[in-house]
């Protein structure tokens, strides 16, 4: 079998990718959206040919890149169902298998971290992908999205460390330069979950972290439950759309906003505090050289000329990019504030 282990330094994420040699048929499992390039390369570099990419469970730190490689390479997605993602592709159960070429991956729920983990174990069983539900030496806070220290404790025992001992442990990040362990060493150091630690024992530790919000929750979970999509766009007008009741998120605070009326008008009208005035016919001078994965929402009067921009600016390379809805008209007449200068 194939297999490589891939990392992205910013938020500590592993990314596994595994193949068989002979059909080429490959998973990845919990890719992440700023490494797309560098995985799709290597899956043509290998001559592969991605199947699915598997989500552990609906980060909350990192986007996944589930969504945009199945636009690239017609891979489909796997979430698990409890997990809630209309979008995947395959709603992964308990017991599930996923196969790629003479190999499979076993399904295991285990909840704790999040209420909708789940691991997956080689057929062999040589290999167990935990996500955030073991790390080594450690495992996933159990604070947010459903989680809860008792049922992760039984779910690492239970599900986890009744595989052999010598079943190699992948986890889904590690912040002090750890690449694997083993199950056997996870029983005997995990200073949480190992070494005799009783549930009521592990429940005080991780009742008592008292740990910060992670930096990217706003915008992962919500972009995650979207399969990795940048915003929630629709393109029933034809054009890439996002209403402008998801600008008050503070996902929404990520993009970049163009205001593509002209200055006299916006005088006259006022603009959203943070949006940038570019005039339509100044658009494609003004954003030459911008980075073409910069997410743009753009917004005029109503919504007319924000489309006519937008089809712009995807013919000029920009792929995250949408009108808003109804514009400053639609955003003013639900009581939202505006700014004159």
């Amino acid at each position: 079998m194939i297999f490589r282990q891939l990392f992205d330094p910013q938020t500590s994420t592993y990314s596994y990718l595994l193949a068989d040699e002979h059909s080429r048929d490959a998973v990845l499992i919990d890719p992440v959206l700023e490494q797309l390039e560098r995985d799709v390369a290597l899956i043509r570099q290998l001559d592969l040919r991605l199947l699915a990419t598997l989500e552990t469970h609906v980060h909350a730190d990192h986007v996944t890149a589930g969504g945009a490689l199945r636009e690239r390479l017609g891979s489909r997605t796997g979430v698990a169902e409890v997990a809630g993602v209309s979008c995947a592709d395959l709603r992964l159960a308990d017991g599930d298998r996923v196969a790629f070429g003479r190999h499979h991956l076993e399904v295991r729920s285990t909840p704790g971290h999040t209420a909708g983990c789940v691991s997956f174990v080689t057929d062999d069983q040589a290999m167990v992908f935990t996500g955030d539900a073991l790390l080594v030496r450690g495992c996933g806070r159990t604070d947010f999205q459903g989680g809860d220290a008792a049922t992760l404790y039984r779910s690492v025992h239970e599900r986890l460390l009744s595989l052999p001992d010598a079943t190699l442990v992948y986890p889904g990040h590690d912040y002090k330069g750890h690449t694997v362990s083993t199950v056997g060493e996870e029983k005997r150091f995990n200073p949480r979950l190992g070494g005799g630690r009783t549930e009521e024992e592990f429940v005080v530790i991780m009742d008592h972290l008292d740990l910060a919000q992670p930096e990217r929750i706003a915008v992962a979970v919500p972009a995650n439950a979207r399969c990795g999509s940048w915003a929630p766009v629709r393109t029933d007008a034809g054009v890439p759309e996002v209403d402008w009741a998801w600008l008050t998120t503070p996902e929404s605070e990520a993009c970049r906003l163009l205001d593509v009326r002209g200055h006299d008008e916006v005088r006259r009208d006022g603009k959203l505090a943070r949006a940038e005035v570019v005039p339509l016919e100044r658009v494609a001078d003004v954003v030459a050289g911008w980075d073409p994965k910069e997410p743009l929402l753009v917004m005029c009067r109503s919504g007319g000329r924000s489309a006519v921009a937008t089809r712009a600016l995807r013919t000029m390379g920009f792929a995250n990019v949408a009108s808003v809805a109804g514009g400053l008209q639609a955003w003013a007449a639900a009581g939202n504030p505006v700014v004159r200068t």
